[in-house]
């Protein structure tokens, strides 16, 4: 079954949740606050998409950061701790599919050819 990572009131979150809905496909949505973030699961996504890619610094959450927190973020290891402390920093939504990579972030065009 298809797995949907995020926090649930994130705009992009309810954009991706609709799209799904609306084209009949069965998913789960794991919400980071509620159903926490398993650090095994973390690794594997970093692994899969980058780090980079998956630290979300254009949102608030990094911004609202101390510059120095900030600038401590130079790899893989420093970031998972940072986003195991604070997943909303994690780009929105992940979502996993059984037998496909993971795919991170939402727009209809992506869904569609993910889902094709």
């Amino acid at each position: 079954m298809v797995v949907m990572y995020g926090i649930k009131n994130c705009d992009t979150i309810k954009k991706a949740r609709r799209w799904l809905e609306a084209n009949s496909v069965e998913y789960r949505f794991h919400d980071y606050r509620a159903d926490g973030l398993d650090a095994e699961f973390l690794h594997s996504a970093i692994r899969e998409l980058g780090w980079e890619a998956l630290l979300n610094t254009r949102g608030t959450t990094w911004r609202k950061l101390d510059d120095s927190l900030r600038a401590s973020i130079t790899d893989a290891d420093s970031a998972a701790k940072l986003m195991l402390e604070m997943p909303a920093i994690i780009k929105r939504p992940l979502l996993c599919a059984p037998g496909q990579p993971m795919l991170l972030g939402f727009s209809e065009t992506l869904y569609s050819d993910f889902f094709r």
